[in-house]
């Protein structure tokens, strides 16, 4: 099919729920092909320039050099504690003739070795997201880590030390990679396949290739072990969605572009990004562009190492789903009580995650099959945290599922109340919402999932959108923080359009809503709603009480999002490291994290649907409940 590129102008679409479309537009649409079959229209347009102070990219410029051990990347990092090449720019050729760029740090010695790819657009060197970025880094120390890795992947310094190969790929339309900029699916697949069998074949290689990193590099992992690579031996996926719009982009059916433009406006090509975050607002249902948005976890039969969090407000759910759907007979789960990049970088993990890739890659019997297939963390926010406890499953097997009724005087009973009962709130009242809470009279453990099952009822509108929170209070009804000052909730999210329940897919505990049509409500109308509450590790102290917050929603704000491209960087100009006290040319990098590529195009949230009245009916005839995972 020939290609033919299509120029979106203002008169051409209508994006009533996004930002205007001027006509100096970059946005078009492209033939993008589904499991190199079926070609379907996706909007594409212009990104940052690889030049861009915010892209922080560096010039494309292959050669070889030796990192000396005890240099360093740049002031604060930790020395090299051994020599690396690293192989820059080293192009790589797609099964369509496409070429990306890697850079590669191995050994130097000329043996073959086990390799680890950092699969992600975010770039290969410093890149439009960093950890220096995010306050405090994340809690990770300059000095934990060499500098030389790539965002959210792992350390070159620590894995080759241990003979390993770090392989980290600019994808698919990344800076200077050829192609345009693609997010998730089976072309993202395809792409990472090949790369696998090209580095299984490099003389430096031993076969064995694993798949290591945070997030995006996560969500790869899931999306490119589906395609079953020969040679990848083996994933360590460290929190990440499965289901693009179930978990992200449309949660709950609900479109929200903020976080996916936030990201977007990091990205640098010298072609087109695809325009996810237009996708968001233009596709709101499950249609064959999201379909393909879910990874092939069936497929997934290799060993696989997986770290999940209760907290991520974007990946927590799809990493206890992908441990639980795919089909490795040797996988293990573990649960930490911090954050993604923090609990990835301590050094205790990196040694247990070598453990893994050393059973795996380098085949060493170092009784790695004897750990604990699950360990749990419960949070106790003011108290003590539970780390590492063993279990054998997850859910845990000895759950107990249990029914909070909503009852008069705003509380949760564990029985239903005989009369019908109702509250309710105006949308654009000052408190657009209603709390329910249960103290608890003996300790308690919460640990899985939580659904809500509400009966509700719309006045001036034939449509809601709702944000379930649960989460815990002092004897005195107060929020307790966690260390970070933060009081800890687990979410849900319904467009109550869409509440029909995907039967197929979904559990007495964990309701997967279908997204293939809209009910829209009538007046009077009083339905019945399935919300998930993602899941959640918490103990409860006798006289602690459980809160439920039901409220309209709205869209969250774009600061809630680190400003990716401030932190200004300051590696050599030349020769990659350097000895401290030695006198070379630098360069300072960053510095910009408002530069966007055409801010006219930038997708905003849309208009909520909510307006009028949400009434919420519970008791008698209609039985509201929220469903709590006791561990007994």
């Amino acid at each position: 099919m020939k290609t033919m590129l299509k120029t979106v102008l203002a008169s051409a679409i209508s994006f009533a729920l996004c930002s205007e479309v001027s006509a100096s537009t970059t946005v078009t649409e492209l033939p993008y092909k589904i499991d190199n079959q079926k070609e379907i229209n996706v909007y594409f347009r212009k990104g940052l320039d690889v030049n861009a102070d915010r892209a922080r990219g560096a010039e494309l410029k292959q050669e070889t050099f030796l990192l000396k051990k005890g240099s360093i990347r740049r002031d604060g990092a930790k020395p090299l504690p051994c020599n690396i090449v690293l192989e820059k720019d080293v192009p790589v050729k797609l099964r369509d003739g496409t070429i990306i760029y890697a850079d590669i740090f191995r050994p130097d010695d000329n043996n073959r070795h086990p390799s680890l790819i950092a699969w992600s657009p975010y770039g290969k060197e410093i890149g439009g997201q960093h950890l220096d970025d995010v306050p405090f880094r994340a809690g990770v120390p300059l000095d934990a880590t060499s500098g030389l890795e790539k965002f959210e992947g792992p350390d070159p310094a620590f894995w080759v030390k241990y003979g390993y190969v770090i392989i980290n790929p600019d994808t698919r339309g990344a800076y200077n990679s050829d192609g345009n900029l693609i997010y998730w699916g089976s072309q993202m697949a395809y792409d990472g396949y090949d790369t696998i069998e090209w580095a299984a074949a490099q003389k430096w290689s031993n076969g064995k290739i694993g798949m290591s990193g945070n997030s995006w590099l996560t969500v790869s992992q899931w999306f490119i072990a589906g395609e079953e690579p020969p040679h990848l031996a083996a994933i360590a996926p460290w929190e990440g969605f499965v289901d693009h719009f179930r978990e992200t982009a449309n949660r709950g059916g609900i479109p929200n572009p903020v976080f996916p433009e936030a990201i977007f406006e990091t990205f640098a090509s010298r072609n087109l990004i695809e325009d996810q975050p237009r996708m968001v607002v233009t596709h709101t249902l499950m249609d064959e562009y999201w379909q393909d948005k879910i990874a092939k976890l069936e497929n997934i039969k290799i060993p696989a190492y997986v770290v999940a969090s209760y907290t991520n407000p974007v990946h927590t759910h799809g990493t206890f789903r992908g441990f639980s759907l795919i089909q490795s007979k040797n996988k293990w789960l573990r649960v930490h009580n911090t954050n993604e990049w923090f609990d990835y970088y301590q050094p205790q993990n990196m040694e247990d995650l070598k453990r893994f890739f050393d059973c795996y890659l380098k085949g060493e019997h170092n009784g790695w099959e004897n750990t604990p297939k699950v360990r749990l963390s419960v949070l106790d926010p003011g108290h003590e945290d539970i780390v590492n406890r063993v279990e054998n499953e997850f859910p845990l097997a000895r759950t107990s599922y249990q029914r909070l009724y909503l009852s008069s005087d705003n509380k949760l009973e564990t029985s239903n109340p005989k009369d019908n009962s109702k509250v309710s709130y105006y949308v654009n009242s000052d408190q657009p919402s209603s709390e329910f809470t249960y103290t608890f009279d003996r300790d308690t453990e919460i640990t899985g999932y939580m659904k809500l099952h509400l009966n509700v009822e719309a006045i001036g509108s034939d449509d809601m959108e709702l944000h379930v929170s649960v989460q815990k209070l002092s004897s005195d009804g107060k929020p307790i923080p966690d260390m970070t000052g933060h009081a800890i909730t687990s979410e849900g999210y319904l467009r109550v359009s869409q509440r029909a329940v995907d039967e197929k897919l979904s559990t007495d505990y964990d309701p997967i809503l279908r997204h293939d049509h809209e009910e829209l409500l009538k007046p009077g109308e009083i339905v019945p709603v399935d919300i998930a509450i993602w899941p959640m590790g918490m103990k409860y102290h006798k006289g602690e009480q459980l809160s439920l917050k039901v409220e309209a929603y709205n869209p969250p704000s774009k600061n809630e999002i680190p400003p990716f491209g401030r932190a200004r960087i300051t590696v050599p100009q030349d020769g990659y490291t350097f000895f401290k006290g030695e006198s070379v040319r630098m360069k300072t990098i960053g510095g910009n994290n408002d530069e966007v590529a055409s801010p006219e195009d930038a997708v905003l949230a849309p208009a909520t649907r909510n307006k009028g009245k949400h009434i919420l009916h519970f008791g008698g005839d209609y039985v509201s409940y929220l469903t709590i995972p006791v561990v007994n």
